[in-house]
């Protein structure tokens, strides 16, 4: 989860909140409503996103010290958060997603971004990630590497839902289940990683892998 440069930092937030894992979110979305509605809806979600991304890039040193939060809670807890959430995913549970029977708000602009906001704009390990990259280095040349590294890969979930949204539409359900579930294996293994970071940062001894 550390790292040093604009590739890295670029990589890491597109494995945690790239694509891969916001296209599922996306997808769920899709059956009730338009192509041009779901393009809009990506439009705000990945503008507030990125807006989160900006601030918690820049503002990072501040949001730690004004909870008093180390970066290894920061790493513990995301990687816990996370965990949950994955495992969730692989039986099925969406967690944060809207049931059959739960209330819709009446504009569909608003119910799709509170419908994304754990999945996407306040995906735990990307915060995570962008606090504990943005610690890294007290530079403000840093600070902008890593929140352009993280707005960019937010660029292109927008691109990538603009472009494959009438597929989204058509996706069946079965496939959204058995692709979430594959994630969900991936991104457990994510969490577990960034847990035993946070650990190994507070001085417990664990082997080498292999």
């Amino acid at each position: 989860m550390f790292v040093f440069n604009l590739s890295s930092a670029f990589v890491t937030f597109f494995a945690v909140v790239g694509p891969p894992k916001t296209l599922l979110a996306f997808a769920r979305l899709a059956g009730d409503r338009t192509t041009r509605d779901l393009r809009r809806l990506a439009a705000w979600s990945t503008g507030i996103a990125a807006f989160i991304g900006l601030v918690l890039g820049f503002g990072a040193k501040y949001v730690t010290n004004l909870f008093h939060i180390s970066d290894q809670s920061l790493q513990l807890a995301g990687g816990t958060i996370f965990f949950v959430y994955a495992v969730a995913l692989v039986f099925g549970v969406h967690l944060g997603a809207e049931g059959e029977d739960d209330e819709h708000l009446p504009n569909p602009l608003v119910d799709g971004i509170r419908a994304l906001l754990l999945p996407y704009i306040a995906s735990p390990l990307a915060i995570t990630a962008v606090l504990v990259a943005s610690l890294n280095q007290d530079a403000w040349s840093w600070k902008a590497t890593v929140a352009g590294a993280y707005v960019s890969v937010a660029v292109i979930n927008y691109l990538c839902v603009a472009v494959l949204a009438p597929l989204l539409r058509r996706t069946h359900r079965t496939s959204l289940e058995v692709l979430s579930r594959l994630l969900g294996l991936l991104l457990a293994a994510v969490g577990v990683e960034l847990m035993l970071e946070g650990l190994a940062g507070l001085g417990v001894h664990l082997p080498d892998g292999h």
